[in-house]
């Protein structure tokens, strides 16, 4: 006699010791398992609900962070090729999440606040010379070209006027399959020039307002004791004398301070295929308040710190200059508008009517661009010979 035959010959044995009938059993068996099978489907589904809605919170709070998206780029506005690719998130997101869970509507909040990071490394003393003025490059890990470019041209200039200037590069975490090693080049590089900062953000495009914060946080902790500073991308030339004649001119403020290139009235991008997109969530008004364009603007050194603590209470969102320019309005900060606004130029549309000794910056197509800049003004060699 089989299994199933005895099983079924037990049950009938008990039920009728119960009065039931077999097909009274039988109905009671099938009622009983179906009952059964009803709740493990019903428990499975809830937990499987709220397992999927845990995971879509918690990565509603990386989007801003990382996004587990990051780009590998070139550093500054004209960079024009992004590969996207997926890396794993090794910075704020190591830290509990319970908050974000129970409180979805500050998903966003404190991200790009600087103290969700710490410095990897670091040239802590290096104000101790009391600069002037102080420059700061944010620039990808990869870019030492860039870096050697602005080592052996205008950040190679430490007094200016008879004024100390200082240049530092700022970059975040190396990816890909070599990053250990591009780690140990980057030591290797800052003990041989002692002029990288590092955070422990991924070095991303998406992250750049990340990035200028850590700066503005480096400014404020680490050399308050400057008049000025200046972020600067990697790709720009900048003239060192003429971005000095303006700030010792005796009606430039030394508080409160900002220009560069002035973006007025600029529409917020919704399009979700721009690299310069972003959601009504991260920011509902239509229009950014005026903000200076974020290849290079020089400020007063007393703004990193007011504008540090006003990331406290701005939501940060992935437009780095825009953002800057919204801290600024919370401050109740206007950005002022330079003496002669053609100083602070984007791309040169003519090379021919392009007079290099009276700007203070545009961008250059390449390292080696820089440097042939520097030298027509250092040389004063019309730059129609350099074309």
């Amino acid at each position: 006699m089989s299994l199933v035959s005895t099983n079924w010959k037990n049950i009938k044995m008990t039920h009728l010791r119960c009065g039931l009938t077999p097909d009274r059993a039988l109905m009671r068996h099938i009622k009983t398992r179906f009952v059964l099978m009803l709740t493990i489907t019903l428990s499975l589904s809830t937990m499987a609900y709220i397992y999927f809605s845990c995971k879509q919170v918690t990565h509603h709070y990386t989007m801003f962070n990382v996004v587990n998206q990051t780009q590998s780029y070139t550093e500054g506005l004209s960079g024009k090729h992004l590969f996207w690719k997926i890396m794993q998130t090794p910075t704020a997101l190591n830290k509990p999440t319970l908050s974000v869970i129970t409180k979805p509507i500050s998903v966003h909040y404190h991200v790009a606040h600087p103290s969700n990071y710490h410095f990897i490394l670091d040239e802590p003393d290096k104000c101790q010379q009391n600069p002037f003025l102080v420059l700061m490059v944010p620039v990808a890990p990869h870019q030492l070209e860039a870096r050697n470019a602005i080592r052996s041209t205008w950040g190679n200039e430490s007094t200016v006027q008879g004024k100390a200037v200082m240049t530092l590069f700022l970059v975040g975490l190396t990816g890909g399959s070599d990053s250990e090693k591009a780690q140990q080049q980057l030591e290797e590089e800052s003990r041989q020039h002692r002029d990288l900062v590092q955070s422990n953000f991924v070095d991303s495009y998406f992250n750049l307002t990340i990035k200028t914060m850590v700066i503005m946080d480096w400014l404020a902790t680490r050399c308050p004791q400057a008049n000025f500073s200046m972020k600067v991308d990697s790709d720009m030339y900048l003239n060192m004398d003429n971005l000095m004649t303006l700030l010792l001119a005796p009606n430039t403020p030394r508080q409160n301070y900002i220009t560069g290139f002035l973006m007025l009235n600029q529409h917020v991008i919704r399009n979700k295929i721009s690299k310069y997109y972003v959601s009504e969530e991260l920011y509902p008004e239509p229009r950014y308040p005026t903000y200076v364009l974020g290849v290079g603007y020089v400020f007063s050194n007393d703004l990193p710190k007011k504008i540090v603590e006003a990331s406290k209470d701005v939501k940060p969102f992935n437009i780095e200059d825009a953002y800057v320019g919204t801290c600024l309005k919370w401050l109740g900060i206007k950005p002022s508008r330079a003496p002669d606004p053609s100083q602070f130029r984007t791309f040169m549309k003519d090379s021919k009517s392009h007079d290099l000794s009276k700007v203070i910056t545009t961008i250059a197509r390449s390292p080696k661009q820089i440097i042939e800049f520097w030298q027509s003004v250092a040389k004063n060699i019309p730059l129609t010979f350099l074309s």
